[in-house]
């Protein structure tokens, strides 16, 4: 490949190969250039450590959860129902990654895990997106909280057995859906939905 169109698009691709083949254990930059055919040097130009190769395929990974949330907010219509497609795109999307590819689900598991900022930024986003929904609810009356922000932070955390990587050896549950629900009534009741 010539150096001149070589971008960092490419090389995420390239690496997130290179960690489907080797694992994040043992995938250097060294393989991520020869996947691409240039020198390690030419990955750096793009990426300054391997530490922030790994952070952009993460980041990657978790725009790609996050993204398309992004029109349910956006939506016109009830905030309850609006929420509760949110959550529910969340946790489809999360779990079909791990269902689809566990091994690459594994590897992007402990990316993220090293990747702290990366994590504390997708975590953001989610938060800013649950509380532009409960705010909306608040204003159409159909949600009674002082702090939309607070509330929508709460209601992430109160969720995250349901979303977060952390918990997918429980997501093959049989009776995970219907524990969902449950805590979605308690979700509801915290918001003052009426």
């Amino acid at each position: 490949m010539n150096d001149s169109v070589l971008t960092a698009e490419r090389i995420i691709d390239a690496a997130e190969d290179v960690l489907r083949r080797y694992g994040p254990d043992k995938a250097t930059v060294v393989d991520v250039a020869r996947a691409l055919g240039v020198s390690h040097g030419s990955v750096y130009r793009h990426f300054p450590s391997k530490a922030a190769l790994r952070d952009a395929v993460a980041e990657r990974w978790l725009e790609g959860v996050s993204s398309p949330l992004e029109s349910i907010v956006d939506e016109d219509g009830p905030a309850p129902e609006r929420l509760h497609r949110w959550f529910d795109t969340l946790i489809a999307t999360k779990r079909g990654r791990a269902q689809d590819d566990p091994e690459l689900f594994a590897n992007y598991l402990q990316l993220a895990t090293e990747a702290r900022e990366v994590i504390v930024r997708h975590v953001e986003t989610l938060v800013s997106q649950l509380t532009r929904i409960i705010a909306d609810g608040v204003a159409r009356g159909e949600f009674h909280v002082a702090d939309p922000a607070v509330a929508a932070r709460a209601t992430l955390h109160a969720t995250v057995r349901f979303h977060d990587p952390v918990h997918a050896a429980q997501w093959s549950d049989p009776n995970i859906d219907a524990a969902f629900e449950a805590v979605w009534v308690f979700v509801l009741a915290g918001l003052g939905a009426s």
